[in-house]
């Protein structure tokens, strides 16, 4: 597996996995064991066997260098005795090699004839004797060895600790990195700590030293290896941990993708992790970008990421990683055909249930566990174990990672039939056990395959039907482990998952995972799971505190809630619908892409017309400039063959340009107040204006006069849309009005009936208003910086957002209708998902955004300072910047195919742009 394969530093046969759990191992000498046979007539023959001796803060282990002998663990707590031994003067009258003699009540065997097996235990007194290779450290090392022991055998386990921390931290205070070590004289060091360095089950202390050019841990013990460099130019991603409760730990990234870190470190303070965090995240080229679950989550969302790699990355966020076995990465069970000669992934009956956790797929299973939360006493919780803790881990990865269920089990494995024996075994254990609710891990959707299968021929026992325990048993419809992987990775990518992927999310990321929704969902563990659930600094039993801190560790923990309202669902355009059952009600059926006809070849090749638009945007150049009012351009709107553009402008008047003799051909002014924009009707015969002075104009182009005047609000208008002979009127009376209008009317120059259908009311003057490409959805923004979308037919409120601090200048949706994107005077530009309300991405820019056009991925933004921004979403940056107006741009148009621009702004100028091929 990709992090044990990591942690295979040194080819040693010592691992610091034959340490108990939170012990340390502190340092090596050269040494002999010394062992005496009894031969006949009372004659000892002496064997001296050469390796070395490790002190560690509960144990002494000696590792033979002879293959054929075992590893020598001696238990300090078992010790009766341990002293300095002087043998006898030789016939020169010379002393002989001191020694360290130990009498023990048990000493443990690691790996006989160097096979990875059990523990060999032997529970009666013995006396082992060891000499060193310099013998004049024996003394010293016998001292040391007495005040470890002494630490041992304290009756309170708060009191062994403090003890073993005083020695450790005596020993870092002793030393510190070595400057040797650098890679080059030249390098200039920015800071050194102590710390710990983090592997599964273990941590290693050590000196952390970083320089302007690498990251250096050197080990307290010289183990595995003396020093261990990380380029700093090499590093790709850091993230801040949670370890142990506490925001103490560093985890480094070399590589994009993978799940498995180059180093985890734990620190000492959280003042000097982040220090180390915020210098190494200067050395990345996207340092400014502290990536977030909102913006992976839009990522997904259109297809930018798998489902795999986007469950990696919550992971991340929510602290989950592979060095830390009590917050391992979870992924779902998504298969429930375990059976089946073929798996069907156009059945969705072949798929888990995703809405549910795994302890509520049954329901018998369920009532049961129910009956007895309702009579619990607080705290109360549903399941009494979790669906990711170490023992889980090591269960599914005991083939690849023996030595780690040993050191987890006190050096023995499971029992033969409790062991990951069958998948299918497993999974009907989780929905039958009464106290089995465990999720798979990462590697179950990996290219490796071997934690399937017995590699290492291990002897894992035999079970109760008399077979030994090989490799694990695969599903029918898998002709081997590999095939398994393969099909197994695509269930997770499946259109099932895919549509369903967000409601698991919303269970162990998400709003579900705490509080009355957890409730409603059948998805509540024990509180000491929960980030937050208990205090352990504020308990003041030292034994009490180190006893609830290792049940938590050892029970496992809920990963760190990235969500707070549900999750959208991922958007798949292009698949078949294939679900148990609709969960979108009618307002929201808009949104789901299945709804939609098939694209005629046409609406394709348009589609890509505009993709490959946006793509070049960057090459967007002015072809002319044209100054025809006296102030601010507030809207533009071109006829349909592109030969009129027409704008309005605060200086009252509403101007036709023609885009062919380039020049300024008709002006016509309706009131002495602002227009504040205009549209184009589709016969282009008809162009509304909306007016400060309450009012809206028609204004036909044929006669060259206003034709009509819509007299409807209290305050100024301040937007306006128009779909299919309905007309949408913003206003900062606080209302949307939406008006029936008979477009014949005004192709035939009558006077027009306007009848009004609907009163969208809001808490403040309503600055903007857009449709949807459908006209099934209305967004508004206000002067309070709240964003809502409404659903034309029923005029409800889908969902309101106070997402901005200030006055919203613009808001859109998406060509596909499912995002929303505002921004606002606070600088900020928001996309919000319409299905939950999720404000899924927030960029705050350097400049005010006034107006915008976009396309979901890709936004043109005309900013305060008169330039046009081109930003890409999914990683918030902006990718180009191009001067434009002097001053803020105002007004923004662009033609269907996306390759003609037509700004104005504050500088009375209208710009035309092109892309350039």
């Amino acid at each position: 597996m990709a992090f044990f394969l990591a942690q295979e530093r040194t080819k040693e046969r010592f691992s610091l996995l034959l340490l108990d759990l939170e012990e340390y191992y502190f340092e090596q000498h050269t040494a002999y064991h010394v062992t005496s046979t009894l031969k006949k007539q009372s004659f000892f023959l002496s064997r001296k066997i050469r390796g070395s001796f490790k002190i560690c803060s509960k144990s002494i282990i000696f590792d033979p260098e002879e293959l054929a002998e075992p590893i020598i663990k001696i238990p300090l707590r078992d010790c009766k005795k341990i002293e300095f031994v002087e043998e006898e003067k030789n016939s020169f009258n010379k002393p002989g090699p001191s020694a360290i003699s130990i009498l023990s009540k048990q000493v443990i065997y690691i790996k006989e004839s160097n096979v990875i097996a059990p523990y060999r235990n032997e529970r009666e007194e013995k006396t082992l004797t060891f000499q060193l290779e310099f013998c004049s450290k024996t003394e010293d090392v016998v001292q040391t060895l007495l005040q470890l022991h002494r630490a041992s055998c304290l009756e309170k386990l708060g009191d062994q600790t403090a003890m073993i921390a005083a020695n450790l931290q005596s020993r870092m205070a002793r030393s510190s990195f070595d400057k040797n070590c650098f890679q080059s004289v030249a390098e200039n060091p920015h800071m050194e700590c102590a710390v710990e360095m983090v592997m599964p089950l273990v941590c290693n202390p050590g000196h952390v030293c970083v320089t302007d050019k690498n990251l250096y841990f050197q080990p307290l013990n010289g183990y595995p290896e003396n020093v261990i460099q990380i380029k700093l130019h090499n590093v790709r991603r850091i993230y801040k941990r949670r370890l142990g409760l506490r925001p103490l730990g560093l985890e480094v990234f070399c590589s994009e993708n993978d799940f498995c870190s180059d180093i985890y470190l734990k620190f000492y303070s959280t003042t000097d992790r982040d220090e180390v965090y915020y210098y190494i995240a200067t050395f990345l080229e996207n340092h400014a970008i502290e990536h977030t679950a909102e913006s992976y989550m839009l990522q997904w969302q259109r297809g930018h990421l798998s489902n795999y790699q986007y469950l990696l990355h919550l992971n991340n966020l929510a602290d989950r990683s592979c060095n830390d076995l009590s917050q391992y990465p979870v992924f779902p069970w998504v298969i429930a055909d375990y059976t089946s000669p073929r798996l069907d992934m156009t059945n969705a009956a072949t798929f888990r249930d995703l809405s549910k956790p795994v302890g509520a797929l049954n329901k018998e299973r369920l009532d049961r566990l129910l009956a007895r939360y309702r009579g619990m006493p607080e705290p109360s919780f549903m399941y009494g174990s979790h669906y990711s803790s170490p023992g889980y881990v090591l269960f599914y990865l005991v083939r690849v990672a023996p030595e780690h269920m040993l050191c987890l089990q006190n050096g023995r494995y499971d029992h033969a039939d409790r062991m990951f024996n069958s998948i299918g075994e497993t999974w009907k254990n989780c929905l039958e056990g009464a106290t089995d609710f465990k999720e798979l891990i990462p590697e179950f959707y990996g290219t490796d395959p071997s934690f399937l299968e017995n590699r290492l021929s291990l002897d894992l026992g035999r079970r109760q039907n008399g077979s030994l325990v090989g490799d694990v048993v695969l599903p029918p419809w898998a002709t081997d482990s590999s095939d398994f992987l393969q099909k197994h990775k695509a269930a997770l990518e499946s259109q099932y998952v895919s549509e369903h992927l967000h409601e698991w999310i919303d269970l162990v990321f998400g709003f579900k995972q705490r509080g009355s929704e957890a409730v409603a969902a059948h998805n509540v563990f024990h509180p000491l799971t929960y980030e937050g659930g208990i205090d352990c600094d504020s308990i003041e039993d030292t034994d009490q505190r180190i006893a609830m801190l290792t049940q938590i560790l050892e029970f496992g923990q809920t990963p760190k809630q990235l969500f707070t309202s549900p999750h959208p669902q991922r958007i798949t355009p292009r698949f078949q619908n294939i679900t148990r059952s609709s969960s979108i009600n009618s307002a929201d059926a808009e949104l789901s892409p299945a709804s939609q006809g098939e694209d005629s070849s046409f609406e394709d090749l348009t589609e890509e017309s505009r993709r490959l638009a946006w793509a070049n945007m960057e090459s967007l150049k002015p072809v002319s400039s044209h100054k025809i009012h006296k102030e601010a351009v507030t809207g533009i709107a071109v006829s349909r063959g592109g030969s009129a553009v027409f704008s309005t402008s605060k200086d009252s008047t509403l101007k036709m340009f023609s885009k062919e003799l380039k020049e300024f051909q008709r002006s016509m002014s309706f009131s002495n107040m602002a227009l504040s924009s205009c549209l184009i009707l589709a016969d282009s015969k008809t162009v509304v204006c909306s007016s400060w002075d309450n009012n809206v104009y028609f204004y036909s182009v044929p006669y060259g006069r206003r034709q009509d005047t819509l007299m409807g609000h209290d305050d100024a208008v301040s937007k306006m849309c128009w779909f299919e002979d309905k007309l949408y009127t913003a206003s900062w009376d606080s209302t949307v009005k939406v008006w029936e209008c008979n477009s014949d009317s005004f192709s035939t120059h009558k006077r027009s009936q306007f009848n009004l259908l609907g009163e969208l009311e809001h808490d403040a003057g309503v600055n903007t208003v857009s449709l949807n490409p459908a006209g099934t959805l209305l967004v508004s923004g206000c002067k309070d910086g709240a964003v809502t979308i409404w659903d034309h037919s029923s005029q409800r409120t889908l969902q309101q957002i106070h997402c901005h601090s200030g006055t919203i200048h613009q808001t859109d949706f998406s060509p596909d209708s499912r995002h929303v994107l505002s921004v606002g005077a606070d600088s900020c530009m928001k996309v919000i998902d319409v299905q939950t309300g999720m404000v899924i991405s927030s960029v705050k820019a350097e400049e005010e955004q006034r107006c915008f056009c976009w396309d979901g991925n890709w936004v043109l933004c005309g900013g305060q300072s008169g330039d046009l921004l081109l930003w890409d979403l999914l990683t918030n940056t902006v990718t180009k910047r191009i001067p434009a107006h002097s001053g803020a741009v105002t007004a923004m148009w662009m033609s269907e195919l996306c390759t003609t621009v037509i700004t104005g702004g504050e500088d009375r100028q209208m710009i035309f742009w092109k892309l350039q091929s």
